[in-house]
């Protein structure tokens, strides 16, 4: 018999969100509580975009919280998705990351399912010569892979172990979904994939996808060239109790003259020493008719939907530890961009990814939290900047959407 999951101890400082336990980037037995309680509760999980698998028997490997699963298209057309194990000894079914198959068949003991999880037969499930095998109430029903719920959206695949999970648009909120149809009216095509990891708690990570402002200061590259600054029109939406959030912005309303980005010194990341020795980089069209030109999108708990000028991409966060996590990234554009807009797109991809001009700094931020948080657990952070209310922001000077990250979480923790 398994021991059971330790309850989770931390105590929550404040009722709303605005204090932070340093605590739940370091407790493992909050981790543990987060993989059942949380990626196995009534959340719908990433795994995918229809275009990996276009065929039957087409498949991927991915993750659901830290628990290794399989999407894979069937032979109806259906996309499936079931957890990387075996029914029989618990033996990992597919090691690549992704392929064809007919069925799965596990290399241990060859117990075969076909390509919706279902058990199909047993290797000497009669014995050899009628002795041994397995015994005569022997139910291969009762044996199949772990099954989950599996919906899609404009060919975004999801997945829940919960049957408490609300149908997928529900889940979303109506102005998610409207972003997401926007991003995918039309067909896509991959253009790359490339992964990180991060030495840090995966909520580090997706705090700083939520935290709009941060921007600004932390990346030089984004307010040098004038990509994204809080002097742009933009804000923030929050839906879904604050879990789902965007945070959008338009280049070409910046009106910094006369403010703190022209007075020298004020803000660390105006510097005068950089420069493109290929300007082309900067080299952008507009995407959509309503003129946003950067929108991060996260939808929890750890799905993120990106546009950074022309650059279009989906991020996937893997918890792969208390202190470690990883960060998948699909870079995509149209199926009926032209030449120079394909090879726009892949200059701007450059801006991010784990060596991105502007994201680099992300990857290693967390850490710098997680190491010097280690020792003064009993510390909170503090999200007041827009207020402690989680609710739309007029402004990006906010951290509403991190809140909302947190409220959200609380609710399905139980903290």
């Amino acid at each position: 018999m398994s021991e059971p999951i330790p309850a989770a101890t931390v105590t929550w400082p404040t009722k709303d969100s605005s204090r932070v336990p340093f605590q739940v980037f370091v407790d493992q037995d909050l981790y543990e509580r987060e993989q059942t309680t949380l990626f196995r509760g009534p959340v719908w999980n990433f795994v995918g975009v229809d275009i990996e698998i276009p065929n039957a028997g087409d498949y991927k490997t991915t993750f659901v919280g830290d628990t290794p699963v399989v999407v894979v298209r069937d032979h109806d057309g259906k996309i499936n998705c079931v957890v990387n194990r075996c029914a029989h000894r618990g033996a990992t079914l597919c090691f690549d990351s992704g392929g064809n198959k007919e069925d799965f068949t596990c290399a241990y003991h060859n117990w075969r399912y076909d390509l919706s999880g279902t058990l199909k037969s047993v290797a000497f499930q009669q014995g050899v010569r009628r002795v041994g095998g397995m015994p005569p109430d022997f139910d291969m029903c009762k044996h199949n892979l772990t099954k989950l719920r599996v919906e899609t959206i404009c060919g975004i695949v999801f997945a829940t172990f919960s049957d408490d999970t609300p149908p997928l648009e529900t889940y979303l909120g109506p102005r998610m979904v409207h972003h997401i149809r926007r991003t995918f009216s039309r067909p896509i095509e991959i253009l790359g994939t490339s992964s990180q990891v991060l030495h840090s708690n995966w909520k580090l990570y997706i705090e700083n996808v939520k935290d709009s402002y941060h921007a600004s200061l932390l990346h030089t590259f984004f307010t040098t060239f004038k990509l994204n600054r809080l002097t742009m029109e933009g804000g923030v939406l929050t839906e879904s109790n604050g879990g789902n959030h965007i945070s959008w912005s338009k280049r070409d309303t910046d009106k910094a003259e006369g403010t703190s980005y022209e007075k020298s010194g004020e803000l660390r990341a105006m510097m005068d020493d950089f420069s493109l020795a290929d300007p082309s980089l900067l080299k952008v069209w507009g995407e959509f008719d309503d003129g946003i030109t950067h929108a991060i999108q996260a939808i929890f708990p750890t799905f993120v939907v990106q546009q950074v000028q022309n650059s279009l991409a989906l991020r996937l966060l893997v918890p792969r530890g208390v202190d470690k996590s990883e960060l998948f990234w699909i870079m995509i554009g149209y199926a009926d961009d032209t030449p120079e807009q394909r090879d726009m797109r892949l200059r701007q991809s450059n801006l991010v990814g784990p060596a991105g001009l502007v994201s680099m700094e992300d990857g290693i931020i967390g850490e710098f939290v997680q190491r010097a948080i280690k020792r003064d657990t009993d510390k909170n952070a503090v999200l007041e900047m827009g207020g402690r209310d989680v609710e739309d922001q007029q402004s990006r000077v906010s951290e509403a959407a991190v809140r909302g990250f947190w409220q959200a979480y609380r609710g399905v923790m139980g903290l």
